[in-house]
């Protein structure tokens, strides 16, 4: 976290991980909120099962990707590789999401002049990265309808695993090295709601060996990007080494950030921040010594911050080919929807 005293939340946090991935037991309170909101989520999911609720089916497939459970866990990077594959491969894909943390409300286009605070930070490196039509709404049936209408052949939704709301062709779960810490529900455990009866066609996991039938996917570092001035300008890893550098993180899970330049053999300066945190140049105060290196997910917000000495370090998904071949022939091949 940022040098200083712990915040409240962070305290909070912590104690909840220690439960989540660790081995503290839940206690008797969380444990009977869990068994609750476990129940509700199983009744909602039998609803749309039984046609209870409805689910809108697209003509164009929609494929999902999505967790388990609170946190990131390498989904955005997925999402990045995955509009880049299938635009190889005669597609033409569109990404849409709800712009978890965005001020905005309504329908908004992503575009390179785009603010993260009106349509998120998620969606705004998507596109940058990419190209590909980006539209953010609440309502994620209005985005997927917009992006149909504006040519797209085929839709991913980015986090949209317990949007049953959305008809879906094809299911992918990604997972970190945590995997599903202790299985439990929240707030018990980290799970968004029990395991369904049908799990998602794909794992896509990370940091870890697969087992059985998972996707192996790797994330690389690339060269680090400055941020700001006018004329852009990058610099391999290597060039930091030898001095320490400040590595911000405003992620799902930081720690794999803070790792991963590690292993490339710089000496970090932890700046762990929340997940989707709003920055501000208060923030980077006490980080004027040294080069500031960040996340994608954490640039796009500090575009416009005054950082002379501040680089994006982007992450790459490498994905096996078989598995990309597998999904689009599942694309072409299977029905316009599965079953929630």
């Amino acid at each position: 976290m940022p040098e200083g005293r712990p915040t409240l939340r962070a305290v909070l946090e912590e104690g909840l991980l220690a439960r989540w991935y660790g081995d503290a037991p839940p206690g008797i309170a969380l444990s009977m909120v869990s068994a609750l909101y476990g129940t509700l989520m199983r009744w909602r999911r039998w609803a749309y099962r039984v046609g209870l609720r409805r689910q809108h089916r697209l003509d164009v497939p929609v494929v999902v990707v999505g967790n388990r459970t609170v946190g990131g866990a390498g989904k955005t990077p997925l999402v990045i590789a995955l509009v880049g594959a299938l635009r190889e491969r005669g597609w033409r894909p569109g990404v849409l999401s709800r712009g978890y943390g965005r001020r905005s409300t309504g329908l908004q286009w992503v575009d390179g002049g785009s603010d993260a605070g009106t349509v998120g930070d998620e969606p705004l490196l998507v596109h940058l990265a990419t190209g590909a039509p980006v539209a953010v709404d609440a309502d994620r049936i209005a985005a997927a309808n917009a992006l149909v209408e504006a040519g797209c052949d085929v839709l991913i939704a980015d986090d949209g695993l317990q949007h049953l709301r959305l008809g879906r062709v094809l299911e992918i779960e990604v997972q970190d090295a945590r995997g599903l810490g202790n299985a439990r529900v929240m707030p018990a455990g980290p799970l968004r709601e029990p395991l369904p009866a049908r799990l998602a066609d794909f794992r896509v996991v990370h940091g870890r060996e697969p087992h059985g039938t998972d996707v192996p996917m790797r994330l690389e570092l690339s060269d680090a990007r400055r941020l700001g001035g006018t004329a852009p300008s990058s610099r391999p890893l290597s060039g930091f080494a030898g001095r320490p550098v400040h590595a911000v993180a405003g992620i799902g899970h930081p720690a794999r950030f803070f790792r991963a330049l590690r292993d490339a053999g710089l000496a970090v300066l932890e700046h762990a921040f929340p997940d989707h945190h709003a920055f501000t140049d208060a923030d980077f105060a006490a980080m004027r010594d040294a080069p500031v290196l960040m996340t994608g997910k954490d640039a796009v917000k500090c575009r416009r911050l005054d950082l002379p000495d501040a680089w994006e370090v982007p992450v790459t998904a490498v994905l096996p080919t078989p598995f990309i071949d597998a999904l689009d022939h599942r694309l072409r091949e299977s029905p316009r929807h599965v079953e929630p």
